[in-house]
């Protein structure tokens, strides 16, 4: 079971806040950070203001040296494919090989006003071809081009460089779409995320994913399977409800739809997933300025599943 941190800047978090919980969660042993790829705060203030992920997790890559890093997920409203390619595959570079893309098709119009990024009424077919692109770019063999002539897209030609030290980079797809979700995921991912729903979600997303592999003739096994839940721990469960309710969050939504109490019982939910297939849990963690947080969860939590 791997486990990794999960957090959400655009809440109010600068690259030096950044910076410090990944390096606590490399030392602690978390498999991997991540974080959201968001411009606007969704409640607060957000200060001191958004971050860019792929300019964050490229200095991050410089100062960590065994953590995976990565984003869930980025937004293709946000960026042209071919640009994304370039950044994902400089910070893979940059790190020396411990990227990860998480990619979506992006939901939050209000960002999207709040910075004219442009929100089309119809998002799947981009989010589509971004992965095809992508993907496309970095499989292309040195020496040869890449083209690519879709609805949204068009490359010419494109000698599709710099390459990824990774080849290839893991790309995470997830969401609980019925039909188009897991085709993309069985066609272009490596990991297949269902997040924030509760255990009878996770089996039905991931018997779906796991029923799609076998009629497109992927071995399912080849995907992995995880699921991202807020968390609050604590040694006791006064103190794991004094946690949650630093991040504003209900303690019996995060007992059914996320991971809330003592360490033992965060472990027997874990476990509850790892019989679902789950072998990849991201922990979201809200409030930054708590690390005695992530070192409870590695110190007791992740011991269960050594």
């Amino acid at each position: 079971m791997d486990f990794r941190i999960f957090i959400e800047p655009q809440q109010g978090a600068s690259y030096d806040t950044q910076l410090t919980v990944a390096q606590k969660a490399e030392a602690l042993g978390f498999n991997a950070f991540f974080r959201s790829d968001h411009f606007l705060s969704m409640g607060g203030d957000g200060l001191p203001g958004p971050s860019d992920s792929w300019v964050t997790l490229g200095g991050i890559a410089r100062e960590t040296s065994t953590i995976r890093l990565g984003t869930l997920v980025s937004s293709a409203t946000f960026r042209h494919p071919g640009l994304l390619a370039i950044q994902v595959a400089q910070v893979d570079a940059m790190s020396g090989g411990r990227v990860e893309l998480g990619l979506g098709a992006g939901w939050f119009e209000r960002e999207h006003a709040a910075y004219g990024v442009p929100f089309p009424a119809k998002r799947f077919g981009p989010f589509a071809e971004q992965l095809a692109v992508i993907t496309g770019l970095w499989n292309t063999p040195l020496g040869e081009t890449f083209s690519f002539s879709g609805e949204h897209y068009t490359l010419v030609d494109s000698p599709a460089l710099p390459k990824p030290v990774q080849s290839p980079i893991p790309v995470i797809v997830g969401g609980s779409g019925a039909k188009k979700t897991p085709e993309l995921a069985v066609k272009f991912a490596s990991e297949y995320n269902t997040n924030f729903t509760g255990d009878a979600g996770v089996k039905t997303n991931v018997d779906r994913v796991r029923a799609t592999a076998e009629a497109a003739g992927r071995d399912p096994e080849s995907l992995v399977y995880s699921v991202a839940r807020t968390v609050a721990a604590g040694a006791t469960e006064a103190e794991a409800s004094a946690r949650a309710a630093k991040i504003g969050r209900d303690p019996q939504n995060l007992a059914e739809e996320g991971f809330f109490g003592t360490p033992q019982q965060i472990a027997d939910r874990v476990g509850a997933l790892r019989e679902l297939g789950v072998s990849r849990v991201y922990f979201q963690v809200l409030d930054l300025a708590d690390l005695d947080h992530l070192e409870l969860l590695a110190a007791e939590v992740l011991p269960h599943f050594a």
